[in-house]
């Protein structure tokens, strides 16, 4: 199989791809920190709009090489898969970024800024099992950051339900109510996308370990 590959000169261009994607996903969560502390005057989406046009263009070349491309370095539904998952990523954070700019003056004292910070440490270890595709199946290896990556997620869920508990208990304003737990929920499924992406990665090694 890695003869094959050599021969026809494909060893190399899905890891890139694929890497430059997760890259791709880990600027858009980073662009997000940035948002949060920026003051509403000087706040701009452009960022994320680059991450998606970035994000948009890498899936469309992968689905072009996937067609056009005899031998894969890994099975064809397999990178299907990670591009669809890390494609998903950049998404829902700009979607969370528009609403956030939307809705800035009805929850500015809002911090979302510790969940932004856990999806930014969710996207480095998801970038960093992408990496490791190319370096071969270490399944240990992979196993330890996918168990970060879950840990991180299952984390997330803990602290959106003390979130949730308390705009139930405390929160008095009812747009305000449905606009905190709107962001909240985008940002929860921006770290499940990560978790997602994850167990693709996972499955590969574990498939081909």
């Amino acid at each position: 199989m890695f003869s094959l590959q050599t021969i026809f000169g494909k060893g190399d261009k899905f890891y890139g791809l694929l890497e430059a994607s997760a890259e791709s996903a880990l600027l858009s969560t980073r662009a997000l920190i940035e948002l949060l502390s920026t003051p509403a005057s000087q706040q701009s989406l452009e960022k994320f709009k680059q991450a998606r046009r970035r994000e948009k263009d890498l899936f469309a070349q992968i689905s072009e090489e996937l067609v056009n491309t005899f031998v894969t370095v890994l099975d064809r539904e397999d990178i299907e898969a990670l591009n669809g998952a890390l494609y998903k990523i950049p998404k829902v954070v700009e979607k969370f970024a528009e609403r956030y700019t939307l809705a800035l003056a009805r929850i500015g004292d809002v911090d979302f800024t510790t969940r932004a910070v856990m999806l930014e440490q969710a996207c480095e270890v998801l970038e960093q099992m992408v990496r490791r595709l190319r370096s071969g199946m270490d399944l240990d290896q992979t196993k330890k950051l996918n168990d970060k990556l879950q840990a991180i997620e299952a984390e997330a869920d803990r602290q959106i339900l003390d979130l949730y508990r308390d705009i139930y208990t405390n929160e008095s304003d009812p747009i305000r109510y449905l606009v905190k737990k709107d962001l909240f929920q985008i940002l929860e499924k921006a770290i499940d996308r990560c978790r997602d992406a994850g167990n693709v990665i996972y499955h590969i090694v574990l498939k081909n370990s």
